[in-house]
Parts: C-alpha cells; sequence; structure tokens
C-alpha cells in the first residue's frame, strides 16, 4: 500500500470521528414531559416562566441559588434550580432555553437563555416597519 493511502486512510478515519462528536453534542429541544421521561440526560428545554408561581431569590443571603416554575408550550410545568446569579431580564423574556437535567424533581439548569421580545415588536406597534420587511428594489438587468 503507497503512502498517499495510509494518510487518506487516516484522514477518513479522522473525518468520521469528528462527524460521530458533533452528532453526540447537536442537540433539540425537548419538553417538560420527554426531560422527566428520561432524568439525569442533559436536555435543552424551552419554555416560559410562570409568573403565577412564585420566584426564590435572595440576592443578599444566597446570590447562587434561584427556583422558579416552568411552563413548556404544551402545558407542563417543573420547579427549575439554577445554582448561578439570576439573569437580569429573566422576568421580561418571551420564552427561556434551560439547558441540564432533570433529577430529584426538579430541572437542575446549568445554563439559562433569555428569548426576549424584539425591539422591533415596539416600533411595529407605533407603524413603524422592520427593516428586513422593506421591499428589495429590482434593477433591470
Amino acid at each position: 500500500m503507497k503512502k498517499i493511502h495510509l494518510v487518506l486512510l487516516v484522514l477518513i478515519a479522522i473525518s468520521i470521528g469528528v462527524l460521530i462528536s458533533f452528532t453526540n453534542t447537536t442537540s433539540t429541544y425537548d419538553t417538560i414531559g420527554t426531560a422527566m421521561s428520561k432524568p439525569g440526560k442533559y436536555v435543552h428545554l424551552m419554555a416560559k416562566l410562570d409568573k403565577s408561581a412564585p420566584l426564590e431569590y435572595d440576592a443578599i443571603k444566597n446570590p447562587n441559588y434561584l427556583r422558579f416554575t416552568a411552563v413548556d408550550s404544551l402545558g407542563l410545568s417543573v420547579a427549575v434550580i439554577y445554582n448561578n446569579a439570576k439573569p437580569e431580564n429573566l422576568e421580561m423574556s418571551e420564552r427561556l432555553v434551560l439547558k441540564g437535567r432533570y433529577k430529584d424533581g426538579a430541572f437542575q439548569c446549568e445554563e439559562i437563555q433569555t428569548k426576549c421580545p424584539s425591539k422591533y415588536k415596539e416600533e411595529e406597534a407605533k407603524g413603524l416597519k422592520h427593516p428586513g420587511n422593506q421591499p428589495v428594489p429590482r434593477t433591470a438587468p
């Protein structure tokens, strides 16, 4: 076998390994029900903050403890425990992406991404349009 063949085989093997590692790290959004059905598995939840339930956070007593209730699009709710500082715009967020594991009857969140309403919604309410909604002028060929 020639050296070039061996090099190509090694490169192909490395490429396959990289592709397999990417497929293992990719994740889709799960519902609260599916997260509960696979406790201990790392999942991404798309949910909303339940504003009718209490939000436990005391920056003086323990700034790295936040507990709140999240509701998914199917109406299921879960207690969320986040051992880090509370995101500033948590209450204003439209949606939350919660990354973590369901265990011991609560969702142990490792990371929170807040999805806030677009600043363009205010402009649309005033009758202005988002720049992306403007028609593109066509030029003659």
